[in-house]
């Protein structure tokens, strides 16, 4: 019988995979929880209260969002997407392709300069297309990892969140990467 190897990649980064990851990382795994959305949360960020017991659903989600994106034994692969899984029960290799940010997210500090000061309007999803957000933008205030994107299909590359970002964190080359 082979040794099972240490770590653990939990997809999706809803409510339940915040919790599985949390509870993995207890039990002594190395944890990465990925999601194909540039945050977690899921759904349960957008909602206001919980059935039945109307909780308030950020009460119930803010802790354990900190929890995970803090948690040096977690490590977040946001913006990603399963490419290839090959091995077997207890020991797989899985390749994962993240899309870029186009921010630096070991430099973006969450400031939001550089959505204050972009001049793109774009239909903001997750408020389901009631209001709009900007080309560059965090999905939601309390998003984890607190780092904005750049909506490619909308940027006009005007360069006005690079001038202005005194992090440095624009990136508008970045490539995919695979891990």
């Amino acid at each position: 019988m082979e040794d099972k190897v240490g770590a653990v990649l939990v997809v999706g980064g809803e409510i339940s995979g915040i919790q599985a990851s949390l509870d993995l990382e207890d039990s002594g795994f190395r944890v990465y929880p990925m999601d194909e959305s540039p945050s977690i949360g899921g759904v349960m960020a957008q909602l206001d209260k919980t059935f039945p017991t109307n909780d308030c659903a950020m009460c119930i989600l803010s802790p354990k969002l900190v929890g995970s994106g803090r948690h040096p034994n977690i490590q977040l692969l946001t913006n990603s997407t399963i490419k290839k899984v090959e091995g077997k029960a207890g020991h797989f290799r899985v390749t994962v392709t993240k899309r870029p940010r186009r921010v630096n997210e070991e430099k973006c500090t969450g400031c939001g300069v550089c959505a204050q000061r972009c001049p793109v309007e774009a239909i903001d999803e997750f408020n389901e297309g009631l209001g709009d957000r900007e080309g560059i933008y965090l999905k939601y205030p309390q998003a984890v990892p607190l780092v904005y994107v750049i909506d490619r299909d909308k940027c006009i590359g005007c360069g006005i969140c690079s001038e202005v970002c005194r992090a440095q964190a624009i990136e508008y080359t970045t490539r995919r990467k695979r891990k």
